[in-house]
Order: structure tokens, then C-alpha cells, then sequence
């Protein structure tokens, strides 16, 4: 006779995840607004958000045009939801320290294994370096395609 899969204890009581994405947004217009000697108090800040929103951040980066972020997922909160969290709340921060701002509309999130992640991390921290070789532009085209995301070079900047 067959097990039963119907029944009381057919729901899965636990969830199992490990959703780390590294999501990549610019300023408006790709403006150098980021000032670099205010990129460490910004970072500080968008760590805080994260703890403050219970999404564990692995590192966060980037250039006086763009940021990188690489963190978990919460099982329970949808990846727009996480990234207007700190896309909006990093905004309001920096325009209180007198800096005219604003992020860029959308973002590009990009799925990363479990051994993946101290790569992403490094490539976070070494962001000068790798922007001494290529532009915002071309490294985020770059992701698009290494992760197999369709794009329209049209749209992509908008």
C-alpha cells in the first residue's frame, strides 16, 4: 500500500533558503554624486538599513556613480521590496547631509551560489580597481550577460 500524501502533515513546516543576490543600481543620470569621502558614512548608513530591515548585508560598494550590495534575502520579503528599502532609505540619508540626490529608477539583481560569495565580496571591495579598466556601462552590461538577462541596449540606460 501506498503512503498517503494527503493529510494533516503534508504542509512543509520549515522553509529552507539561501537567496544572496548582488544587486548593482547608479545615481540619476549616472552622475558622479558620491562624493568619495563620503562613500564610508554612506556605506555605515546602507549596513544599518539592512540590520534595521533584518536583510543581512555582505558587503556593500561602489563608485561615485553606482552601488553594489551583495546580501540574503529574507524568505519572507520580495526582492523589490529589499532594495526600495535601501535604494530609498540610503536616498533620504544623503539629502539630509545636504547633497542634492537620487538613485536611479530600477536596478539589476544577479543570483549568487553559496561559492560564489567571498568572490562577489572581493569584486565589491575592489571596485577602483576594476573601474580603472571599464565604465559603470560596461561593467553592468557585462553582469547582464554573464547572468544570461535579456536586455535592449536602448532601455538599458534609459
Amino acid at each position: 500500500m501506498m503512503p498517503s500524501l494527503g493529510g494533516p502533515n503534508t504542509d512543509m513546516s520549515h522553509s529552507y533558503t539561501n537567496n544572496h543576490v548582488h544587486v548593482v543600481y547608479s545615481t540619476a543620470n549616472r552622475k558622479n554624486l558620491i562624493p568619495p569621502e563620503f562613500e564610508k558614512r554612506l556605506y555605515s548608513f546602507v549596513a544599518e538599513i539592512g540590520r534595521e530591515n533584518k536583510i543581512p548585508l555582505l558587503a556593500a560598494g561602489g563608485m561615485p556613480n553606482h552601488s553594489h550590495l551583495l546580501f540574503l534575502l529574507p524568505p519572507t520579503m520580495k526582492l523589490a521590496e529589499a532594495v526600495n528599502r535601501f535604494k530609498a532609505n540610503s536616498s533620504r540619508f544623503v539629502r539630509k547631509q545636504g547633497i542634492e540626490f537620487n538613485w536611479q529608477t530600477g536596478y539589476g539583481a544577479f543570483a549568487v551560489s553559496a561559492s560564489q560569495i567571498e568572490t562577489v565580496k572581493a569584486y565589491i571591495r575592489n571596485q577602483r580597481e576594476h573601474h580603472k579598466k571599464r565604465s559603470f556601462e560596461q561593467e553592468f552590461v557585462a553582469l547582464l550577460k554573464k547572468a544570461g538577462i535579456p536586455y535592449d541596449p536602448k532601455y538599458v540606460f534609459g
